[in-house]
């Protein structure tokens, strides 16, 4: 098709289309070099198969908080890959005439068949792309709209002058068409076989050359774009994070260099993955409680600031001069972003290519508590009550004991052969909403002929506030108090009924356990080998298993249930509360607008019960108005954090009608005694 000198500088083409799309490209990587090691090569084949099931079948985008959205990215995904194949070919075609890479078989012709469906597939995903972004204008959507706009604009090119090219092809060379249906289509209509064999000569190469620009402008631009998530976003679902989404890393502190992140170099390289990968599509935004409620903190401005932030840091970091980048904070993100933070994990969760957000967030706190000795000042009273008395209230030890002896339970130190400890936490202990659940727990416990015990003095809080809110410090001197104590008690099992507890004790003990040096091998293995059991887990398992009876309470009456983001989301216990609620309330549950997986924070996470909420509107009553909205008379939920704020959210609302109980606590009431 095309003459020598057509060919040589097709050649140059596509060599400087390599040079302006590989230099940004080794640039990026570059630059992930230069930040602190992770490991993320772990179970490699799991990571690959997990890989190529959520970007094959695009399970990435398919998700159902956008279906017609994710609906239209497949489009164009699916016609993006049949039109890479075709680029393929049509390079090649510029120096082998007629030539086809499926050739004259029947593959070959469903392929080209498939090329002109996918052509109307991505132009239809296209339109829906620039209506929504251009004309519905959502906030999420609030960045990169001169990005967007000249993706599109390459996409509409590309799409439309190969079937320029095609209809040529048709006309000129009709048993080269294969099954083109729609350039057959297009070139009747347009009538084109009327031209003459010298015109349609010279328009076949004017739409080989204009498609082949185009396509090749594209591939320079991708880089330089959003579009770059093409390849980062793949990359960065192989290193995602395998362990359960709210375990934080473990800083060690007696050999850290630094505590937490100052500078951008103080990132890991997969943080920095994270940034490249992100296709700002706002869907983090959309679910963030913080952003919700009218707060500074958009998950997705953090990520892209970072991302530009990284990238305008290069030629520091080339020069070996990391030590002159600014501080992140407050030069790159605001304190006030820093401190709203829930960790519930909303963002994480519907993000398309798994970026971890909360825990960028964590480690500049970290920074700011550690190293600089910076954070809101009601927070100075909550660690000095927890480091003097290992609670946020300022209780003595001693009053551990006190509900727990009145409602004659042991302490493991009186009752040793106990299967179970019962591990009542801060507010079981101290609170008088975590009382109740205290109660309901031991009576059920009673009821199903446990052996349990308590700790009693001997407990101290498990610490997570204390990670959440930057104090790593506090967090492993509370951690190593408690490990200290199950590792001297030997216990198998330990139950607890608060979600961050069980998610510290589940898994974030054991991985400190790698950098503690207060602990023989022995003592490692066995601290590791304690079942943590939450206690909607087990009572769905002693109802399974009718270890206690229960008698249907409350009937006609309509409830809900508000799943804790550190038991649900984080996780993965749905299906149990709902169990315990449908035997001991029956009839049907009234789920929630966002329930399960898309559960709404109550604003309590991320050590933020401790903190006051001073900008925007309060997160707990955003849920009660959508509790109220829902019309059940009884709410329950499986956390004390959610408990409080729910009770403190409707209180405020009005609606003090509708009741806010534990799950275990609805149970306890069910408890039909007559048949035991």
């Amino acid at each position: 098709m095309l003459s020598t000198i057509e060919r040589i500088i097709l050649a140059l083409v596509v060599g400087l289309t390599f040079f302006l799309f590989f230099i940004p490209v080794f640039r990026r990587i570059w630059i992930l070099t230069r930040l602190k090691a992770e490991n993320r090569f772990d179970s490699l084949f799991r990571r690959f198969f997990y890989t190529l099931s959520r970007v094959f079948f695009q399970l990435c985008t398919l998700k159902n908080e956008r279906p017609w959205t994710g609906l239209a990215h497949a489009l164009i995904f699916y016609g993006a890959l049949t039109f890479d194949t075709m680029t393929v070919n049509h390079l090649i075609e510029g120096y082998v005439d007629g030539f086809y890479l499926f050739g004259s078989t029947w593959f070959g012709k469903l392929f080209s068949a498939s090329v002109e469906v996918f052509s109307l597939m991505v132009l239809a995903g296209l339109l829906f792309f620039i209506f929504k972004r251009f004309v519905l204008k959502p906030t999420a959507y609030n960045t990169g709209s001169r990005d967007s706009a000249l993706i599109y604009l390459f996409i509409f090119l590309a799409v439309s002058t190969y079937l320029l090219f095609k209809m040529m092809v048709v006309v000129q060379h009709p048993t080269e068409g294969n099954w083109s249906f729609l350039s057959q289509f297009l070139a009747r209509l347009l009538k084109l076989s009327d031209f003459s064999g010298e015109a349609l000569e010279f328009y076949l190469k004017f739409a080989y050359w204009l498609h082949t620009l185009v396509v090749l402008a594209f591939i320079s631009y991708v880089p330089h774009s959003k579009y770059f998530h093409l390849f980062a976003g793949p990359v960065n679902l192989f290193f995602r994070k395998h362990r359960p989404t709210a375990e934080m890393p473990v800083l060690d502190l007696e050999a850290a260099e630094n505590f937490g992140v100052e500078r951008v170099n103080d990132f890991t390289w997969k943080d920095g993955l994270d940034a490249l990968a992100c296709v700002e599509c706002g869907r983090c935004q959309d679910v963030c409680p913080a952003f919700l409620s009218g707060k500074a903190l958009s998950p997705k401005m953090v990520i892209v600031n970072l991302e530009k932030h990284l990238l305008a840091s290069y030629p520091k970091l080339k020069a070996g001069k990391a030590q002159e980048l600014p501080t992140l904070v407050p030069q790159v993100f605001k304190e006030e972003e820093i401190w709203t933070c829930t960790t519930c994990g909303a963002c994480l969760h519907v993000c398309p290519f798994d970026i971890e957000h909360p825990p960028k967030l964590l480690s500049l706190r970290q920074n700011l508590v550690l190293a600089k000795g910076h954070f809101p000042v009601e927070l100075k009273s909550f660690f000095q009550k927890l480091e003097t008395f290992g609670n946020p209230w300022g209780f003595p030890p001693s009053k551990r004991a006190e509900l727990a002896s009145e409602l004659g339970v042991p302490t493991l130190s009186q009752f040793p052969q106990a299967d179970y400890l019962l591990w009542l936490g801060c507010f079981g202990s101290f609170d008088e909403h975590g009382q109740k659940t205290t109660r309901a727990m031991v009576k059920i416990l009673k009821e199903a002929g446990l052996k349990f015990a308590i700790l009693g003095e001997e407990e101290h809080c498990c610490g997570d506030s204390a990670r959440r809110l930057g104090n790593e410090y506090l967090f492993q001197c509370l951690a190593l108090k408690n490990l200290k104590t199950l590792a001297r008690k030997r216990i198998s099992r330990l139950i607890t009924f608060c979600p961050h507890g069980y998610n510290t004790f589940k898994n974030e003990y054991p991985a400190l356990l790698e950098i503690l040096p207060d602990f023989s091998c022995e003592e490692k293995e066995n601290l590791r080998a304690i079942k943590v059991i939450s206690h909607v887990e087990l009572l769905a398992e002693l109802i399974r298993k009718k270890r206690v009876r229960l008698k249907v309470v409350g009937e006609g009456e309509t409830y809900t249930f508000h799943d804790s983001c550190y038991y649900g989301r984080h996780n993965g216990l749905f299906s149990q509360p709902r169990e315990i609620l449908a035997t001991a309330l029956g009839g049907r549950i009234k789920e929630l607008g966002r329930s399960r997986e898309h559960n709404f924070c109550c604003g309590a996470g991320g050590g933020l019960m401790w903190t006051e909420e001073k900008a925007g509107k309060r997160i707990n009553h955003l849920r009660s108005e959508e509790i109220i909205r829902n019309g059940s008379q009884l709410v329950a939920t499986s956390c004390p954090f959610c408990l409080t704020m729910l009770q403190d959210g409707l209180r405020d609302k009005g609606a003090e009608n509708i009741r806010v109980l534990d799950v275990a606590q609805v149970m306890a009431q069910a408890i039909d005694r007559d048949e035991n």
